[in-house]
């Protein structure tokens, strides 16, 4: 019994020595093996196989990992030695950006000189002696200026670039919008509408930021800031502003302070740490006209 045990487990051990070996023999280093065994002429390769597990199996064992080794070293050295840094992209190279002209063509965005001839020719005249800005000092408050669509019907190469600028009077509560000829110099429209409420300038936004500060519903606010800085917070210019117009809404169970909101401007402005968190302001409401703060609910 003890014979024939010991014949089971050594042909039990070949037999494992030839399934490793048939393994090695099926990798990509030793493909050429098989080719070659294929390539001998009336032996088929099942006849290959089998004579692959005849032997001594340490001695086969060895020679595999051998043959793995020498393949794996081909492999490496050909990845070492490929062409990838040769093909490797040059450096990135920062090129500065090219000088703006006084004066952009076709549909160019405005450049800066376009902006302030705009701007100065749409807020000159009786608009500048009688409107009121958001700090009520003598001008409009200036909210954007965009560059009008060209007429489709005019020739090409033709038409004059066209400047919109929008302003806000806070001393009639209105909005004044003005079309400029930019080839002319010439205002050629003005449109006075009240009730419109037009997104809020960045002036306005750092003007409501202003004015929640200093009231006492900017406590929160600022014990919020302190603890997420350390720092006291006491102007606009310390955190990142957004905000929109806010209009009175039937629905909605507003104080006396708000009362006017879409005939008056209002805003709700929110606070962002520079680098870090928002701070959740939206509840309280700016009214710029009447430079009064209402927190609603």
């Amino acid at each position: 019994m003890r014979r024939h045990l010991g014949k089971v487990m050594a042909g039990g051990a070949i037999a494992v020595a030839g399934t490793a070996l048939m393994v090695a023999v099926t990798l990509p280093g030793t493909a050429g093996a098989d080719e070659n065994a294929d390539d001998r002429p009336g032996q088929s390769q099942g006849d290959s196989a089998g004579q692959s597990r005849q032997g001594d199996p340490s001695e086969q064992g060895e020679q595999g990992r051998a043959e793995d080794g020498k393949a794996g070293a081909g492999q490496d050295d050909g990845q070492r030695q490929g062409p990838a840094d040769a093909d490797a992209p040059p450096p990135a190279e920062i090129q500065a950006a090219p000088t703006e002209g006084e004066k952009g063509i076709g549909s160019d965005p405005l450049t800066d000189d376009e902006l302030k001839q705009a701007e100065r020719l749409a807020s000159a005249g009786d608009l500048r002696r009688a409107a009121r800005d958001v700090e009520g000092d003598r001008g409009p408050e200036l909210l954007y200026t965009n560059l009008q669509e060209p007429d489709p019907n005019a020739p090409a190469g033709q038409a004059n670039r066209m400047a919109e600028v929008v302003f806000y009077d806070y001393d009639q509560e209105a909005t004044v919008t003005k079309t400029v000829d930019l080839g002319s110099g010439k205002v050629l429209d003005t449109v006075t509408t009240r009730g419109a409420q037009p997104p809020p300038s960045q002036g306005e936004l750092a003007e409501a930021a202003r004015l929640l500060i200093a009231h006492p519903l900017g406590r929160d606010l600022k014990k919020d800031f302190r603890h997420a800085t350390g720092k006291n917070l006491t102007e606009p210019g310390q955190a990142e502003l957004s905000g929109m117009i806010f209009r009175k809404d039937t629905t909605l169970k507003v104080p006396a302070v708000l009362k006017d909101c879409g005939k008056n401007r209002c805003l709700s402005v929110v606070f962002k740490v520079k680098n870090g968190p928002w701070i959740d302001t939206r509840a309280n409401i700016v009214d710029l006209s009447a430079r009064t703060v209402g927190r609603l609910g």
